[in-house]
């Protein structure tokens, strides 16, 4: 719509409005754009900015070429911080600082700028990545290990216990606890979750089993899973149990991990294990173990 002095441009996508611009035509001053906040906690999540950056930048690619003040009033951002946020988007490659006065700033298109995030973020993994790798040999992870090591025995064994949420969480710890394994490793679980398990945790089963350590799973057998248990076969005894219904883990009749849900029914995201380091509950859980492996 259009008058003499004001321009309204509106913007739809899936039926709802996704930007309102209010841009007085002659001398005046840019009013503020409406984004909605799903865009914008989509474009912070995939493209690593923050509040402010995603804000002038979804501004710019608005207007194509426009001037920090311009930008601060559309995005709704302070003056005082539009130009350190342009500037920190220049540096990451999402803007162009055009030349001339008044600074103003070029849109770069949005393919454009997937490819240099990607080859940026690329970059920087592989930096921190070998940053850590150095550590291994330096003297650094040596007081590591000391301070873990000096300061792990006056640490009272009651406190050696955590609660693991998320499935992610929950396998990066059964990963710890499997690369450390000297002489057991007993789990049971779903038909579901021994094909997870060993698709995660196959890579350390070997290393444990080539160590020498006695690795037993009792999970229902299914035609689904009936193949990946035939090719664990050399890694770990395998038996068929559909009696009782239960997912935990235990190590060196030492450690102890047991989920505190059903998998069928929870969200991987919500999975609840808990962690205890504790030789009695591990050994009773072991009998238990040991026990429904004896039953027919």
């Amino acid at each position: 719509m259009k008058n003499h002095n004001l321009l309204i441009v509106v913007r739809f996508t899936d039926n709802q409005v996704t930007k309102i611009t209010f841009v007085k035509k002659k001398g005046g001053v840019l009013k503020k754009m409406i984004v909605k906040d799903e865009l914008l906690s989509k474009l912070r999540r995939y493209f690593d900015l923050n509040l402010y950056e995603v804000k002038l930048w979804a501004a710019l690619l608005s207007r194509g070429v426009s001037t920090a003040g311009e930008l601060s009033d559309i995005a709704d951002v302070p003056r005082s911080r539009s130009y350190d946020v342009l500037e920190s988007l220049e540096k990451k490659g999402f803007v162009v600082m055009k030349l001339g006065k008044p600074i103003k700033y070029i849109a770069i298109p949005p393919t454009e700028v997937v490819d240099r995030v990607k080859k940026n973020m690329h970059a920087n993994a592989m930096e921190k990545v070998k940053r850590l790798d150095s550590i291994k040999t330096s003297p650094l992870l040596v007081e590591l290990e000391n301070l873990h090591t000096n300061g792990i025995s006056l640490v009272d064994p009651s406190e050696l216990s955590g609660c693991l949420r998320g499935r992610n969480n929950i396998y990066n710890h059964l990963d710890l606890l499997i690369k450390d394994a000297k002489s057991s490793i007993n789990i049971m679980t779903t038909d579901k979750g021994f094909m997870r398990k060993v698709e995660g945790l196959r890579a350390n089963l070997e290393i444990a089993k080539k160590k020498g350590v006695k690795i037993k799973i009792s999970a229902p057998l299914t035609k689904e899973n009936k193949k990946i248990a035939d090719s664990l076969k050399s890694i770990a005894e395998i038996k068929h149990n559909d009696k009782i219904k239960s997912r935990f883990i235990t190590v060196d009749s030492n450690d102890l991990v047991f989920m505190m849900l059903n998998d069928t029914e929870v969200h991987p995201s919500y999975d609840l294990g808990v962690w205890v380091k504790t030789p009695y509950f591990a050994s009773a859980m072991d009998q238990m173990f040991n026990h429904a492996w004896g039953l027919k």
